[in-house]
């Protein structure tokens, strides 16, 4: 389980939407190898050195993208973020699409969310939104 904090989730969707515009579209995140794919409002779930979401759209010559850490998986908060990542991410580096309308429109129903929440498995991503104090 990861979690990130809706309102960092929902300025991420509408700095790569902004991005987006005034750059020329949505990169793609699957290294090119499936062109035009995914390449719609969204956020990309990035496994790296820790786990974080960040924005998708287009940026300006090396423009940095808006990034938020999973509240489970950052570096500079969390000593065990390795272990966490291993476990909850796998080994590997990756990059898995989240489409913003989804996203949004869970959030939407339920407004009481502070949380977007993100289970992944080997065969499937889950998004749904939580209450945290």
């Amino acid at each position: 389980m990861f979690t990130f904090p809706l309102t960092a989730v929902r300025a991420i969707i509408a700095r790569g939407e902004a991005d987006a515009a005034a750059n020329g579209g949505f990169r793609n995140p699957h290294y090119g190898l499936a062109p035009g794919q995914d390449e719609s409002p969204g956020l990309w779930l990035v496994g790296d050195q820790g786990v974080y979401i960040m924005s998708n759209g287009r940026l300006a010559h090396q423009a940095p993208p808006m990034v938020c850490y999973a509240d489970q998986c950052n570096p500079k908060t969390n000593p065990d973020w390795y272990d966490y990542k291993h476990r909850y991410f796998g080994g590997d580096d990756g990059v898995e699409f989240l489409a913003a309308e989804e996203i949004l429109a869970v959030a939407d129903r339920r407004p009481a969310a502070t949380h977007l929440r993100i289970d992944l498995d080997a065969n499937s991503v889950g998004i749904s939104v939580i209450v945290m104090q």
